[in-house]
């Protein structure tokens, strides 16, 4: 059974790669590792070690601390509901950084005035 911190680490690879637009494949040959073992990082079902973590920080432009925010000191509390889990919401938020700043700040105006409305 994998620990729930190798999970979260996983997770929070995936989702790093996903932002920046690069596929496993991607990912393992910069890392020089095959991408089958990036898929076992991201499942959490592999642990990644302390300079392979460095490593896949390096190639995603990110420090190592990156992938355990929002880590709980607890491990049972880090099963919370994950939206990045979500396909839609991470287009969603990919989509939004990709607009200019200026219009993206005026989009989320209007986001948080539609949310007060519901």
């Amino acid at each position: 059974m994998s620990h729930p911190v190798d999970v979260h680490v996983g997770k929070r690879v995936r989702h790093r790669r996903w932002m920046v637009g690069m596929t496993q494949q991607q990912l393992a040959e910069k890392v020089g590792i095959r991408f089958q073992q990036i898929q076992k990082y991201e499942t959490g079902m592999n642990r990644i070690s302390a300079s392979r973590l460095w490593d896949i920080a390096d190639a995603l432009g990110v420090p190592v601390s990156f992938f355990f925010e929002g880590l709980r000191d607890e491990p049972e509390e880090a099963s919370e509901p994950d939206m990045f889990s979500d396909k839609e919401a991470l287009e969603l938020v990919r989509s939004y950084y990709a607009i200019p700043e200026h219009q993206r700040r005026r989009l989320f105006d209007l986001a948080r005035v539609l949310s007060d409305a519901a």
